[in-house]
């Protein structure tokens, strides 16, 4: 079946599919007012050096400040130099411009001796602000192309690792080695490995006076303001993901369609006879079976063909995948049974990571194997699985408890956060307080309150639930209660009342 990456294009939204063999696996969402960042360079002022972290806050005129860890240190001494000479010129004054000594990031060096209170610095959002935390930023510019990465401020040549023919990677490093200038660095995508030496030169001109732009406009630009932006999702996602193996790109949208073949006119024209415009009725999501893919994305508990089923709970600090046989009984022993269910749940382990872009430490509790050969086994599949994945991800080994830890590079919110708000009831704990707990709640409080009040009777507001609670299971202790403080226990459900609050009206004994 045909792999399909399927473009629906509004003014409010951006969806967009990728979908293999009929099943959506990768999935990408961008709303005007959400508009993704990562890619962005900025001049920024560092506002606070954290020697304690090897860090430093930078502000680039978002609403929280950027985080600048003591690694991603790089500053380009040619802009500042350059910067420095405006001021002399007669320019608005450059104030803390980076001494010569800090031009570069050394090994060994920490971040007080990078960085100063105040200083102007060039940084690029590496990873999207996420929840409370501000946007990850680096000094190691780069800046993407069709078949290249490049990187003006280092010296080295990389080459995909998904591209394993050992004579097409010494070629196209050799290519690379001619055409770059000194002192440059450039990484070599896997689309490339069916490049000529003509496309890589194009790119690399395209890079290289891209950058001489970004060069120009920090020289002129004020501090803590958008240096250069990278595409919008659409261009980004067509120019990362669409590739010979991809069958069709379909656009639902007729000014999108227009962008999207007069880009590809441009970084791919072998590519443009597979550019679909689509104009049916029916919407173009539930035209291709997308929709409920994407819907069944945000459900909690997922089931394999087995019978068994995963459940998936993300919390602040990682996410934690639990495997459970659940109606799967098996056919011979407990051991195949168990066996059985976790190879299964590995794949869709591995397709559900992807899809709902789960990023960070990922803890996953597969079913006890008291056989050495079925952990490795497992180990062995998933690590299989995730090579389709475009993010990077480490497995260490199956545990004696079943457990295995991973890690996947995060760069954007999942897609629970981006199409989901916490719950209001529980706040995002994922859980309420029982009816009877509330019950129980309003009775102490009435117990106490009884003693410094005293009016005949008290009406008591609360949720049609806990009313009922209160007035069926717990009428013996209203009862008694009834008795031992002397007043009447009126009780109101109110349905517009949370399930944990309550309203106590004390009468007045005047």
């Amino acid at each position: 079946m045909a792999t399909d990456l399927i473009i629906n294009a509004a003014s409010f939204e951006v969806r967009i599919a990728l979908v293999e063999h009929g099943n959506l696996v990768e999935f990408y969402l961008e709303r005007p007012t959400e508009k993704g960042l990562v890619g962005n360079i900025y001049l920024g002022k560092v506002v606070r050096v954290l020697p304690g972290m090897q860090a430093a806050f930078v502000d680039i005129g978002l609403e929280r400040t950027g985080f600048l860890y003591v690694d991603d240190v790089n500053i380009s001494p040619d802009i500042f130099e350059r910067r420095m000479l405006s001021c002399n010129e007669g320019a608005s004054c450059c104030e803390n411009e980076p001494p010569e000594s800090l031009a570069v990031r050394t090994p060994g060096k920490s971040i007080e001796d990078l960085l100063t209170e105040g200083q102007e610095i060039l940084v690029q959002i590496c990873k999207e602000p996420i929840g409370t935390k501000g946007a990850r930023l680096t000094c190691h510019i780069t800046l993407p192309c069709r078949n290249l990465v490049f990187m003006p401020m280092t010296d080295h040549i990389g080459i995909s690792r998904k591209i394993d023919d050992e004579a097409v990677r010494q070629q196209l490093r050799t290519d690379i080695e001619e055409l770059r200038p000194a002192g440059t660095g450039f990484i070599v995508r896997t689309v490339a490995e069916s490049a000529c030496r003509g496309d890589l030169e194009a790119d690399m001109e395209f890079l290289l006076h891209l950058w001489r732009e970004v060069k120009d406009m920090a020289e002129k630009t004020k501090p803590m303001s958008l240096v250069y932006e990278d595409l919008d999702i659409i261009l980004r996602v067509v120019r990362d993901i669409f590739s010979p193996e991809v069958d069709r790109v379909v656009v639902d949208e007729p000014k999108t369609y227009k962008r999207v073949l007069k880009f590809i006119e441009t970084f791919a024209p072998h590519l443009i006879n597979k550019v679909f415009s689509y104009d049916q009725a029916t919407p173009i999501f539930d035209a291709y079976g997308v929709e409920m893919d994407v819907s069944r994305a945000l459900d909690k508990k997922i089931w394999l063909r087995c019978g068994g089923y995963i459940i998936i709970e993300d919390t602040e600090a990682l996410t934690v995948v639990d495997v459970n046989t659940g109606r799967y009984v098996g056919k011979n022993d407990l051991e195949e049974t168990i066996f059985k269910t976790n190879m299964e749940a590995v794949r869709e382990i591995a397709y559900q990571l992807r899809l709902r872009n789960i990023g960070g430490i990922i803890i996953v509790d597969f079913i006890d194997m008291e056989e050495l050969a079925h952990r490795e086994e497992v180990f062995r599949v998933l690590s299989e699985a995730v090579k389709k994945d475009k993010s990077r991800i480490n497995i260490l080994k199956v545990s004696e408890f079943g457990l295995v830890q991973m890690t996947r590079k995060r760069n954007r919110e999942d897609l629970s956060h981006m199409m989901c708000d916490p719950c209001p009831y529980c706040n995002g704990v994922g859980m309420i307080k029982s009816t009877r707990t509330t019950s129980y709640d309003i009775f102490r409080k009435i117990s106490l309150g009884a003693r410094k009040i005293s009016g005949p009777s008290v009406t008591i507001k609360v949720h049609p639930k806990v009313a009922g609670m209160m007035l069926k299971e717990e009428a013996v202790t209203i009862h008694n209660l009834e008795d031992e403080l002397g007043k009447t226990l009126t009780i109101i459900p109110v349905k517009d009342l949370h399930m944990e609050k309550y309203e106590i009206v004390w009468e007045s004994g005047e």
